[in-house]
């Protein structure tokens, strides 16, 4: 199992970045992926989540709701994390995370240890 998250960079506040997670050897239909993001001396915070099509709506946090949105493409094997009207105070690095989907209703407001695989970071700098 691998996740591959990329698209991070420095961005100016108000602006926008799409991150990618490409996964590899399973495929979305029967995972959940997790975005999460960690800033400095703070814990990994759980910011969006997506499971199989017969989910309900995918989760967003507090702290992104209405400005971040996570979608995906099965066909692609990706999930992405659209971000809109950037704050300085989003300025982490971000993972994707992936478990299996059997047995979960939902995935929101969950922590890093309900997660099996994870990718390597990707940073986000937002400027002031």
């Amino acid at each position: 199992v691998q996740l591959q998250a990329s698209g991070g960079g420095l961005v100016q506040a108000g602006g926008s970045l799409n991150l990618s997670c490409a996964v590899s050897e399973f495929t979305l239909d029967y995972h959940i992926i997790g975005w999460f993001r960690q800033a400095p001396g703070k814990e990994r915070e759980q910011v969006a989540c997506i499971g199989p099509t017969t989910y309900r709506t995918p989760y967003t946090s507090d702290s992104v709701k209405g400005r971040f949105s996570i979608s995906k493409d099965n066909a692609m094997n990706t999930v992405y994390l659209q971000m809109n009207g950037l704050k300085p105070e989003d300025t982490a690095l971000y993972f994707c995370a992936a478990r299996p989907s059997a047995g979960v209703a939902f995935c929101g407001g969950w922590g890093p240890t309900k997660y099996d695989y994870w990718g390597q970071g990707t940073q986000v700098t937002v400027s002031s």
